[in-house]
């Protein structure tokens, strides 16, 4: 045996007699499998984009008055933000709107914070009579949907067709519960219609009792008052409470609104317009599900899609599977009312299938390798070989666990990319031992591996560092583009390495318990 001994070397005259080198493995191997049973699963990466929007109100004043007064000093001070990246103004009557984009990668948390503290410790460079401003913050990491649920009403014989307020109101008691469940970021509505009282004004009656349309809105707007419950004590020391009957219950309390008179007869609402209790027919945004009927052909019915985003990284499997068993448990309950719903994405079940592809993609790639192996190094050296890949996946995994890392597309994209160079050292290292068994069959096991292993160490280690360095300056990669392939540059890099280790400690040992 070679006195002087390289990493490669001594790794293996470390493990190759060690009594706990197959409960190291084994234990390797239990840890990739937990890895992947925890690790939170994305149907793709969540990149982080910080921004926000600062909205000042000045009454009465002019676009351009607010341009000079209040966007142009604004804008100066938010520049001196590090990590701004563009500024959007506009300026319109009585209000100033500045929207902040910070480069993207930027940390959320803090980018917010320091746009907060920035606005506000200049808040001495508002002109008099501005409002306090209002800073909204942008989520667009919690905004992307991972389920969309799509719901909608079906006429059937027994049963009539929802309203669509009705269905709005069902469907926001849904999005209620769905919010309580842990990991949950946003559940929103789209193509809702709320329920109001719609007033339809005839023009050519209005015209001809001599009224304008302000003055019905005027008449109206003073309904909308609030007149606050008044509490008071008498003298023999009893609480007398006034209530004040609320103005607006139903279609006829608008339809008797005095609007003006004429000759002093009174003109009512009733008289020039339509009064009706239905949804906010200025919400032009519909949305509509196409159903087969019994002749095959298309039907449209309108419906409520609500959609449900996560936390970063939180699973989207498991939030997925607590929203869907919970639409399951009120199914009944919906279908009682004549409401009906359809899963329309489930990020959960592609980010599954996507792992579970990977899993058989992994067990193929292994058998291939195999086969290859037998016709040219032989059975048991193919057997080796092959029981170091799931072992350098499974420390592969249990890495990017401890790391905060998630499973998505491009997770498992990496671990494909870098299948073929993990089994490199492995390759190489047993090769090198057959080489020396056949020039010397009579040499003993353990210091013909250890000889084996240390001889080509030095070389492998700067192939493999080669390969490594290739991925490096993927870390540097800026913009969109950089946070959605982050990981990449992780996986394959760690990956490699841990080939290195596993080639060094382990084909030796199983070379002595098989060969």
């Amino acid at each position: 045996m070679n006195r002087e001994l390289n990493i490669a070397g001594k790794l293996s005259l470390l493990f190759i007699n060690h009594p706990l080198t197959f409960i190291f493995g084994i234990f390797i191997l239990i840890l990739g499998y937990i890895s992947l049973l925890l690790m939170p699963r994305e149907e793709n990466p969540q990149i982080k984009v910080s921004g926000g929007v600062v909205i000042v109100a000045l009454p009465g004043a002019l676009p351009s008055e607010i341009q000079k007064v209040i966007i142009e000093p604004l804008e100066k001070k938010i520049r001196e933000i590090k990590g701004v990246e563009n500024i959007y103004s506009f300026a319109k009557d009585s209000v100033a709107i500045v929207q902040v984009q910070y480069f993207i990668g930027e940390d959320k948390e803090k980018s917010n914070l320091k746009l907060y503290d920035q606005v506000m410790r200049n808040m001495d460079l508002m002109p008099h009579g501005a409002l306090q401003p209002m800073i909204k913050t942008m989520d667009i990491d919690t905004d992307i949907p991972i389920a969309t649920i799509a719901f909608y009403s079906q006429k059937e014989k027994k049963k009539d067709l929802v309203s669509q307020s009705q269905l709005f109101n069902e469907v926001s008691k849904i999005t209620k519960e769905i919010n309580k469940i842990k990991d949950v970021a946003l559940v929103d509505l789209k193509g809702e219609k709320k329920e109001q009282f719609n007033i339809l004004v005839d023009a050519n009656k209005l015209s001809s009792y001599n009224l304008s349309l302000g003055q019905v809105m005027k008449q109206i707007q003073a309904l909308s008052y609030k007149t606050p419950n008044i509490t008071t004590n008498t003298q023999s020391s009893e609480i007398v409470i006034f209530g004040i009957k609320e103005a607006i219950e139903n279609e006829k309390d608008l339809e008797n609104l005095i609007i003006s008179y004429n000759f002093q007869t009174p003109i009512y609402l009733k008289d020039i317009a339509l009064v009706e209790k239905s949804y906010d027919i200025q919400n032009k945004k519909d949305a509509f599900i196409y159903l087969r009927d019994d002749t095959n052909d298309f039907e449209e019915f309108s419906q409520i899609t609500l959609s449900a985003s996560k936390l970063k990284g939180a699973n989207s499997v498991t939030i997925n599977e607590e929203i869907f068993a919970y639409m399951n448990s009120i199914k009944e309950e919906l279908l009682a009312k004549n409401i009906k719903y359809t899963i329309t994405r489930d990020d959960g079940y592609m980010a599954n299938n996507a792992v579970n592809k990977l899993v058989l993609d992994l067990l193929i790639s292994i058998i291939i390798i195999a086969i290859l192996l037998i016709f040219t190094l032989g059975l048991k050296e193919a057997m080796i070989v092959s029981l170091m890949v799931p072992m350098i996946l499974s420390l592969t995994l249990f890495i990017g666990f401890i790391l905060g890392e998630t499973i998505n597309r491009i997770t498992l994209f990496a671990l494909i990319v870098s299948l073929g160079m993990l089994v490199d050292a492995a390759i190489i290292v047993i090769e090198n031992i057959h080489r020396h068994k056949k020039e010397s069959p009579n040499m003993d096991i353990v210091p013909l591996a250890i000889n084996a292993t240390n001889e080509i160490g030095n070389a492998t280690n700067i192939a493999t560092i080669a390969i490594i360095m290739t991925f490096i300056p993927m870390f540097f990669v800026g913009g969109m583009m950089g946070q959605f392939m982050h990981p990449l540059p992780v996986f394959v890099p760690i990956s490699l390495a841990i080939s290195l280790f596993v080639a060094y400690a382990f084909t030796p040992y199983l070379v002595k318990k098989i060969l």
